[in-house]
C-alpha cells in the first residue's frame, strides 16, 4: 500500500492505493455500508440505464456505440472492485515534479474516454430535427 514503482521518472509511477469513495474521494469519509450500498447502487443503475439507451445512441452514430461500450466497461470494472475489495484500486500515478494528478485506474480512463467520445459524438452527429 502507497508504495511507488517509478516507470518515467519526473512523469509517472505505479503505485497502490484503494479509494472508498468517488472522484478524488468524495465521500470516503462517509459510514461504510451506506457508502458501499450507494456507490453500488449508483453504478447498477448507471450500467442498466447504458444498457436499454445503447439502440437508440447506435442509431445516430458509431460513436456513440463505442462511447457507452467504455463507459459501462469502466463502470462494470469499478463495481467490481467495489465488490471484490470494498473500495476502487487506483493504480496509476502521473506527476510533473511535485504535482500529482490523483492516482486513477484503467476504468477511470474508459469512462472518461466514453464521455469524451460521447461529447465529440453529441457534436459530429447532432440530433436531426424530429429525433429527441
Amino acid at each position: 500500500m502507497y508504495e511507488l514503482l517509478p516507470v518515467i521518472p519526473g512523469l509517472f509511477n505505479l503505485t497502490y492505493l484503494t479509494n472508498t469513495g468517488a472522484a478524488f474521494g468524495m465521500l470516503a469519509g462517509a459510514q461504510s455500508i451506506w457508502r458501499q450500498v450507494f456507490f453500488v447502487g449508483v453504478a447498477v443503475a448507471a450500467i442498466v440505464i447504458l444498457f436499454f439507451s445503447y439502440r437508440q445512441f447506435c442509431r445516430q452514430g458509431r460513436i456513440f456505440a463505442h462511447a457507452i461500450g467504455l463507459i459501462a466497461g469502466g463502470a462494470v470494472g469499478n463495481l467490481i472492485d467495489r465488490l471484490r475489495f470494498g473500495a476502487v484500486v487506483d493504480f496509476l500515478d502521473f506527476y510533473v515534479g511535485a504535482h500529482h494528478w490523483p492516482a486513477f485506474n484503467v476504468a477511470d480512463s474508459a469512462i472518461c474516454v466514453g464521455v469524451g467520445l460521447f461529447i465529440l459524438g453529441s457534436f459530429l452527429y447532432p440530433p436531426q430535427e424530429g429525433e429527441q
